[in-house]
């Protein structure tokens, strides 16, 4: 059987513990910047600037030596640091430091009119792969695990999105019914803003959006603190209307919207990751109990796949 598409590049990703026991990803550091370029105040651009066109010479540098090279300042680098939602400089260095070891990077290829099915498959297989990889790299372990608590003690949770992330919000509500989750999903607004405006402090409202720009799920989710609910937003990278009324913060890669959209394809992928992990991450903490209820959903929808014969 001829081989469709290129072998998939090694790629390292791993995460450590700093001085403090707290987990830290070694990865990410440039792809981060080049997400926040466009929305960092102009001394913080310039310095992200400078790092991605000196990546090596950068994590050799002190803050002020950066600062210097730049032609702007040590409380600039820090706040930068800040605007990338990481710990400090070290932080930055180190996640920069695990890019350049990952030398070999598939870019993100659109589809030409008149490909072949052949060469199709290979764009979007290699696509969904930097997907998925990317979006490893963006996670902040200490905002998942306050997810994760978050999921594992809701009495009631939502999924709220709007158009491929309503489809994302449905993924995850058929997920967490069969763990014996009580879990809603809604892509009709008027719908959710009804039934959040009776949640409470026990029930958890998750927001998805690949933009973070969907205003009615950030209403929703504004609602739902109000009621003193707890809230998730899943986003892209970056501060936005839905990040602002969140207590814990989730985001997945965003590579540029291309002609035909593979890009909001392989955005669907990640934020399906996104909940994947979530879900095993609740499933790992609660493992006998939630093997019992998959048997459970499973010996039932066995009963009603069956023709009516008698046991």
């Amino acid at each position: 059987m001829p081989l469709l598409f290129a072998e998939v590049e090694p790629w390292i990703f791993s995460i450590k513990v700093n001085k403090g026991g707290e987990p830290v990803s070694t990865t990410g550091g440039l792809e981060l910047i080049k997400e926040m370029l466009p929305m960092l105040p102009p001394s913080e651009k310039k310095i992200a600037t400078y790092i991605l066109e000196n990546p090596r010479e950068v994590i050799s540098l002190t803050s002020m030596e950066l600062g210097k090279k730049s032609q702007t300042s040590s409380a600039a680098v820090i706040r930068l640091c800040k605007s990338l939602k990481l710990q400090g400089f070290q932080d930055l260095k180190i996640r920069i430091a695990g890019d350049l070891q990952n030398t070999k990077e598939t870019r993100f290829r659109e589809i030409q009119p008149n490909e072949s099915p052949v060469s199709i498959i290979e764009k979007t297989v290699n696509n969904n792969i930097q997907t998925l990889r990317k979006t490893a790299e963006f996670i902040n372990v200490k905002e998942l695990e306050k997810a994760i608590e978050l999921l594992t003690n809701a009495q009631t949770i939502h999924f709220v999105g709007v158009g491929a992330s309503g489809l994302i919000a449905q993924d995850a509500q058929q997920k967490f019914l069969r763990i014996n989750k009580t879990a809603f999903a809604f892509t009709d607004m008027h719908l959710a803003i009804t039934q959040v405006a009776n949640t409470g402090r026990e029930d958890v409202v998750v927001g998805i959006s690949f933009s973070g720009m969907t205003k009615e799920v950030a209403k929703i989710l504004q609602l739902a603190k109000r009621k003193k609910a707890k809230t998730i937003s899943i986003t892209k990278y970056g501060d936005s209307l839905i990040t602002e009324q969140a207590d814990v913060k989730l985001y997945t890669f965003a590579p540029s919207e291309p002609i035909f959209r593979s890009g909001a394809t392989s955005s669907r992928m990640a934020q399906l990751q996104l909940i994947d992990i979530l879900f095993m991450s609740v499933v790992s903490l609660r493992y006998d109990e939630v093997v019992r209820h998959l048997d459970e959903t499973r010996e039932a929808v066995q009963f009603f796949k069956k023709d009516g014969r008698k046991d």
